[in-house]
């Protein structure tokens, strides 16, 4: 199996929300919602996802930023934003995704995102990255 199917497979066995293989091995699932896992890990190790391959059930732009600022080389998506398309292309990171939808919806499933929208037309993925994710210098 490849990493890429790891992590999926892990994914819908699991019903986590991410699923991370890590550089070292170890492959771990998360159950919170958008991008919480995702900031704890990067908040506790800033440089934890660097190598990592994920699996996560929703990858917009916001998330796809940070992901690629993290280091991720590889990501599977059960959906993903059209938004985080280009961005994924232009830093050369492996991806899949079962559904590709216009933009992520908001909780209420009435219109986009709030942080999709905020940052659609965003070019920095670096900006995206600091203004998300609160990383201690320690």
């Amino acid at each position: 199996m490849t990493n890429l199917e790891i992590v999926k497979e892990k994914l819908y066995r699991t019903n986590a929300s991410l699923v991370v293989l890590y550089a070292n091995g170890e492959c771990k699932e998360y159950y919170q919602n958008r991008i919480n896992d995702i900031k704890e890990i990067l908040q506790e190790n800033k440089f934890a996802l660097q190598g990592a391959t994920i699996a996560d059930k929703v990858i917009g732009k916001v998330a796809s930023s940070i992901l690629i600022v993290a280091g991720v080389k590889e990501i599977y998506a059960d959906v993903m934003s059209k938004y985080a398309i280009p961005i994924l292309k232009e830093n050369g990171i492996k991806y899949e995704y079962k559904n590709l939808v216009n933009y992520i919806q908001n909780n209420d499933k009435t219109g986009m995102c709030p942080m999709e929208n905020k940052y659609k037309d965003e070019t920095n993925i670096n900006k995206i990255y600091e203004e998300k994710i609160e990383v201690s210098s320690c």
